[in-house]
């Protein structure tokens, strides 16, 4: 039995969908004298935090905004996917 157009499309989107999570692999750099990264529920210091993170936690960029000329990113832990918020950009490294 072939399959209709439709459901050829359908099942592909399925199947992209199940793929690897977008966004890049990217550290918790050096925080200089604080001793975490601010994990917050949006992008600039006026949001709340939702918990600090250590140099070295692996986590998944989304896409950064600019707040204030500032750059933020949307993360979410690597280990954690379902936790996620926005760090300072200048804290991430590759």
């Amino acid at each position: 039995m072939p399959l209709r157009p439709a459901a050829l499309c359908l099942a592909l989107t399925v199947l992209a969908a199940c793929g690897a999570p977008g966004g890049s692999r990217v550290t918790v750099g050096d925080t200089g004298d604080v001793e975490f990264l601010n994990l917050r529920t949006g992008p600039g210091l006026g949001y709340v935090v939702v918990l600090g993170l250590p140099e070295g936690t692996a986590l998944t960029r989304q896409d950064c905004v600019t707040e204030l000329g500032q750059l933020w990113c949307r993360v979410a832990l690597a280990a954690a996917p379902a936790i996620s918020g926005y760090v300072a950009a200048d804290f991430l490294r590759e």
